[in-house]
């Protein structure tokens, strides 16, 4: 991210920052519902992740198909058709699960 945004800050800091980001969060739903709260969330994550997977599985599908960026290391043509199937499958079900 240092590279990407062109900031720069010392690794400690950055380390504070990003467990902050993802415990703070969460410990405050835990406080805030207690034990069942928490287990919702839980549900509620997976629920969201499983409908992000389509987003890193279709252009990783379309990247390792692709010869000009792959090069000699391009998936053969029956891999890369499973490999859709699959992401469709996935969307599909993803579909049916909203």
């Amino acid at each position: 991210m240092e590279g990407f945004l062109q900031l720069k800050f010392a690794p400690w800091l950055r380390r504070l920052i990003t467990r902050a980001i993802a415990i703070v969060p969460a410990a405050l739903v835990t406080v805030w519902y207690g034990e069942a709260g928490t287990a919702e969330l839980l549900i509620l994550t997976q629920v969201v992740l499983s409908l992000q997977l389509s987003f890193a599985v279709f252009p990783l599908v379309m990247f390792t198909a692709d010869k000009t960026k792959m090069g000699a290391l391009v998936a053969p043509r029956w891999l890369s058709v499973c490999a859709y199937l699959i992401a469709i499958i996935i969307a599909l079900l993803n579909v049916k699960l909203l």
